[in-house]
């Protein structure tokens, strides 16, 4: 174990008690300090125009007492801050002593979120110190809580509020975000806030942390990042009638009005940012999700996370479940809780890679079973849409989802519906009587709602069950002594990696393609160990090296196919995406300082 700090840092090591937490230990990897050490001479140098005060104010720019006596006297803060200079390692300390005094989840992530207006460095550094302590803090499951308490909890604007009434003049409105080179953009109107229904403005928490995630999980620099929330009214009740609501207290606005705000904005989006701006649609209602990734994905650089993100990171599980089931893709049969973006999502991709695999497309859909709120999807069934048509299968009604395991005696079973409990105890038991391996994905968010935890599905299947979710979940011991680390199926293994590669090389378009390579790349770096021990996913604490992998990847196809537009095209890839990566290694504002021969700098006199 390599020591984190000696002197003060040692003392306060000591203080938090370093012995006990894993995350002290993570602090230490790659960033090692000493007592007195000048941290702005580790980082690269840059010039900055502000000085004094503002330099303090500005999150981008602040070090807080990592600033050394130089820098405090060039940029003209000397006397702003107390007489102390501390490296960012101790900072890291004063941070998680906070932190851990905090009782509840929300107040954590509120210290985080405070963090991140104050000191962005360092709460990019924080995040990365230990991601899979954090990442539930900074989104799914806390986010969730936080999106519900987003009145209380707001603090300062960390992205752009666009409402209906803002229709017409919404190019004026991206001209007061302060940045102007930004690559990619995570927008929400709100209506389908993970598996807690219509949050309306209060959904601006699911861009701020799916960012906060781009930077941290993929190296995306923060500053060519904005979150945006269109606020077309809401229908909740409940926040109609909160005096404390942030929103525009009136109900959805929906049709042409709704269509033409969407329009607006993402050519105002182009015209100012470019083709090459990645926009991510998140947490729109499933009857709008597929219309408008339909609408857009050929005229912009545009992609679904609940549709395409949550296939990619589920279908990734598939690949390494198949590692232990020891066959093909096309020999399985999957059953599918709920039909709406997410399953759907899975669906296309499951498809797509059953057809890369050499089975035709009809009988691919012939193994892809989904159930809904009216029960199995058939042929006949009135009113389903585009998207359920393609699975309907050729098969009498069924209403419940256990009569449909019984029937269909799937290999695999999928929840994405948001249905808590959906998988229950009997059918649990009867996949593991069907299958000597059954494979159980309860991935819907928050933890609330899952299908069925990990505990559940690894006692009713002995111990057989290949198990993902999509919240986390602790180890599970059996009374045989077996133990399991659950998988979690995170959208994070995928959309930071994807938004790295599409805005490294320039791509315009995001093909389905795309997110069938990330599922791969992540399926591959999975190990053997891993999957003894219950995991179908990398450890989360290799997340930046698995998004660099698969932007790198993504890069080599795009040029591949034609598809960058980044000239002239980069001879070492990985070199080329790696320079791209965001670090949270505080850089050095010391001017330039250098001398001419003496001979050059004396004085003419008369």
């Amino acid at each position: 174990m390599v020591p984190v700090c000696s002197g003060a840092g040692g003392r306060l090591l000591r203080m938090a008690g370093v012995g006990r937490s894993p995350l002290l230990l993570g602090v230490a990897r790659g960033w090692s300090c000493r007592a007195g050490e000048d941290a702005a001479a580790r980082g690269k140098a840059v010039s900055v125009r502000k000085r004094g005060y503002d330099i303090t104010r500005n999150p981008h720019l602040n070090k807080g007492m990592a600033f050394t006596l130089q820098e405090r006297l060039q940029l003209g803060i000397h006397g702003l801050l107390p007489p102390c200079f501390l490296s960012q390692n101790v900072q890291v300390l004063r941070v998680l002593r906070n932190y851990e005094k905090q009782s509840n989840d929300l107040d954590k992530y509120i210290i985080l979120m405070t963090l991140q207006d104050r000191n962005e460095k360092l709460f990019y550094r924080v995040l990365t110190s230990d991601i899979e302590r954090f990442m539930p803090i900074i989104y799914t499951p806390t986010v969730g809580l936080a999106c519900q308490q987003y009145g209380l909890a707001f603090r300062r604007p960390r992205g752009l509020f666009i409402t209906i009434h803002d229709k017409g003049h919404i190019a004026t409105m991206l001209d007061s975000w302060p940045e102007e080179n930004i690559k990619a953009i995570v927008v929400t109107d709100g209506e389908r806030i993970l598996g807690l229904g219509d949050l309306g403005s209060y959904g601006m928490g699911i861009p701020v942390g799916k960012l906060a995630l781009y930077t941290a999980c993929g190296g995306v620099h923060p500053q060519q990042c904005l979150p945006v929330l269109l606020d077309v009214g809401t229908d909740n009740e409940a926040l109609l009638s909160d005096p404390l609501y942030i929103g525009l207290k009136h109900k959805r606005v929906r049709g042409k009005q709704y269509d033409e705000l969407i329009d607006e904005f993402m050519q105002a989006v182009t015209n100012k940012y470019g083709m090459n701006c990645l926009i991510q649609f998140e947490d729109f209602a499933n009857a709008n999700a597929f219309r408008l990734l339909n609408k857009y994905r050929n005229r912009y650089c545009v992609f679904n996370d609940d549709i395409q993100g949550t296939a990619s990171v589920a279908v990734a599980g598939i690949f390494a479940a198949l590692r232990i089931t020891k066959n093909k893709l096309s020999d399985h049969k999957f059953v599918f809780q709920g039909a709406g973006e997410a399953a759907m999502g899975i669906a296309y991709l499951l498809l797509m890679a059953m057809e890369k695999e050499g089975i035709s497309r009809e009988d691919a859909i012939r193994k892809i079973w989904m159930v809904d709120s009216k029960g199995l999807i058939v042929k006949g069934r009135s009113h389903l849409n585009h998207e359920k048509e393609i699975f309907a299968q050729d098969h009498p009604s069924v209403n419940t989802l256990e009569e449909v395991v019984q029937k269909v005696k799937p290999t695999a079973i999928i929840g994405a519906a948001a249905v808590a409990g959906a998988f229950t105890e009997k059918l649990l038991k009867d996949m593991a009587t069907f299958n000597e391996r059954p494979i159980v994905f309860a991935l819907s968010n928050p933890t609330s709602k899952a299908e069925c935890t990990a505990e559940q599905c690894y006692r009713l299947t002995e111990g057989r069950g290949i198990f993902a979710s999509g919240s986390p979940f602790s180890k599970v011991t059996l009374p045989n002594g077996q133990t399991f680390f659950p998988g979690q199926g995170n959208n994070a293994y995928v959309f930071p990696g994807v938004a790295l590669g599409v805005t490294a090389c320039g791509i315009r378009h995001i093909s389905d393609e795309i997110f069938l390579i990330t599922a791969e790349s992540i399926a591959a770096e999975v190990t053997e160990q891993n999957l003894a021990e219950g995991r179908l996913y990398p450890p989360l604490d290799t997340i930046r090296e698995v998004s660099h992998k698969i932007a790198v990847k993504i890069v080599n196809w795009a040029y591949r196919h034609g598809l960058a537009s980044w000239y002239p095209e980069p001879a070492d890839k990985e070199a080329f995406v790696k320079q791209r990566m965001y670090s949270p290694e505080y850089d050095s504002f010391l001017g330039d300082d250098y001398r001419w021969p003496p001979t050059a700098m004396q004085t003419q006199d008369i």
